[in-house]
């Protein structure tokens, strides 16, 4: 009876193992056509797919690329294609709105919340974050912590 108790445990987490694996390429199947469909390429670059991958797993994930490594890939390819929206935050402005003009420019709804918005904009902004179908929300960190972006906290799907 223990010999049967063992090979079934072996088995199930044999076809688990398979399950998971043969999962992970479809997933990194998809990666690369939404890599190909937005952006253009057709593979990754060097660790980009690891990344991204581990992304995808559900796994915390710490990358350090050198500048122009294609470090903004390795989170908009899981951005798009998980549900909701994918919140971005970054203290350059100049990055953030040229960031927003390239995805858009690809068909991807974007938009930026930084200091130089009254809050007016930034309430609206929000408000189509929430409510608008965008994918990526690209914020100033000094925003994180105001009422206004803390009362949509509840209501945005990231």
């Amino acid at each position: 009876m223990q010999i049967k108790s063992h090979f079934f445990l072996f088995f199930l987490s044999f076809f688990l193992f398979l399950l998971h694996k043969n999962n992970m390429m479809d997933i990194k199947n998809r990666a690369r056509e939404v890599l190909k469909e937005y952006f253009g390429y057709d593979s990754f670059r060097s660790s980009q797919e690891e990344i991204i991958g581990a992304a995808l797993d559900g796994r915390d994930v710490l990358a350090l690329m050198p500048t122009g490594g294609g470090k903004s890939i390795c989170f908009q390819v899981p951005a798009l294609m998980s549900e909701g929206i994918a919140i971005v935050v970054t203290p350059l402005i100049s990055l953030m709105k040229d960031q927003v003009r390239n995805l858009e420019a690809r068909g991807i709804r974007a938009l930026a919340i930084h200091m130089g918005m009254s809050r007016r904009e930034v309430d609206l902004a929000l408000n189509n974050a929430a409510y608008g179908g965008y994918k990526f929300l690209y914020m100033s960190p000094e925003r994180l912590s105001t009422r206004l972006f803390q009362s949509y906290i509840p209501i945005l799907n990231v």
